[in-house]
């Protein structure tokens, strides 16, 4: 869907630059990079997101214990043994499955975390090309990192170092 939106951003940029409209290009990908704070962003979402899967890899370990001890166990065990044991093994898978969830589901903390950190720095992002456009007089902004359909376009319309240097980043 991103892509056929872009796709018909980018016709339209095309088709009104018969209308003397201007356009031009950012490379949103050289400019995270050279944002320290995305850079520190990253780092703690990854950091995060191994403590989690840590936490996910120990309860699903002691989830596999539990049911290797109940095969181990099964032939001596009474019917009623055998039921709380496999209540207990269905509790601790269950338990796996609701930390995936809460961690990693699409409205799962690492999202959350992610929203919290990166919004403040892509709102800053937009209100630079924003008011590089309305200063320049550009009609149209596209992100060349994620416009497949740029076979080429010429180095002449990048902002993306003005972006950087609105957003008081050396380039």
């Amino acid at each position: 869907m991103r892509k056929s939106i872009l796709f018909l951003l980018l016709m339209f940029a095309v088709s009104v630059t018969a209308n003397a409209q201007k356009y031009a290009l950012i490379d949103m990908e050289y400019i995270l990079e050279k944002i320290p704070a995305y850079g520190l962003a990253n780092e703690q979402l990854n950091e995060l997101s191994q403590k989690w899967q840590n936490e996910i890899e120990t309860v699903s370990q002691e989830a596999q214990n539990t049911y290797k001890d109940y095969q181990s166990k099964y032939a001596s065990l009474s019917d009623e043994q055998r039921t709380k044991k496999e209540e207990e093994v269905i509790s601790k898978e269950k338990g796996v499955s609701e930390l995936r969830r809460k961690y990693f589901g699409p409205e799962g903390e690492l999202t959350k975390r992610q929203q919290a950190l990166m919004q403040p720095i892509q709102d800053d992002i937009y209100e630079a090309v924003k008011e590089i456009a309305e200063q320049k007089g550009y009609s149209v902004v596209v992100d060349r990192a994620t416009a497949t359909s740029i076979i080429f376009a010429s180095p002449r319309i990048d902002i993306s170092n003005e972006v950087l240097s609105k957003l008081g980043y050396s380039n």
